[in-house]
């Protein structure tokens, strides 16, 4: 059963920022200062996030696996997916990664703060170390739409008989 966190949590957000900041106010982008992203919470207690920085560089080749050293590391630098369940505890939402482009998040909880607005989600982290340092990131969704109307969803998802 649903409560009314997870009820309204449910639903595809937008990456409207990605800040990271430290103990003494030193305030990082680490996905740049105009991230893109989804995050989707599913009714049925799944979730998927996918956050890169804008304008990545394009691999020279144009073929996925034959990229130099450093197209790979530029592109892992600025990338970070995961999905796997969630479950609300008060104002935590607690996301089970089972898949992890950081395999050191598989099996481990990724815990979030919630404060909703509207249409408006933060999501902050505990804090962690990063490069050695201790921060707090905060993450700024904004609620989307359906892309298509109500109507014609239900009228593309029926069975032909």
């Amino acid at each position: 059963m649903f409560n009314k966190m997870q009820n309204n949590l449910v639903g595809t957000w937008k990456l409207l920022s990605c800040e990271t900041r430290t103990a003494n106010g030193q305030v990082f982008y680490p996905l740049g200062d105009n991230p893109s992203g989804y995050i989707i919470y599913t009714e049925n207690g799944y979730v998927s996030v996918a956050m890169m920085r804008a304008n990545r560089p394009q691999f020279q080749a144009g073929d996925i696996a034959a990229g130099t050293v450093e197209e790979k590391v530029a592109a892992a630098d600025s990338y970070i997916s995961y999905c796997g369940t969630y479950e609300i505890q008060d104002n935590q939402v607690i996301h089970h990664v089972e898949v992890s482009f950081f395999p050191n998040w598989v099996g481990v909880n990724q815990v979030r703060f919630v404060k909703l607005n509207g249409d408006i989600l933060n999501l902050s982290t505990p804090p962690m170390l990063v490069n050695g340092i201790e921060i707090v990131g905060s993450l700024i969704w904004q609620r989307v739409g359906n892309i298509k109307p109500e109507k014609e969803l239900l009228t593309s998802h029926a069975t032909v008989h």
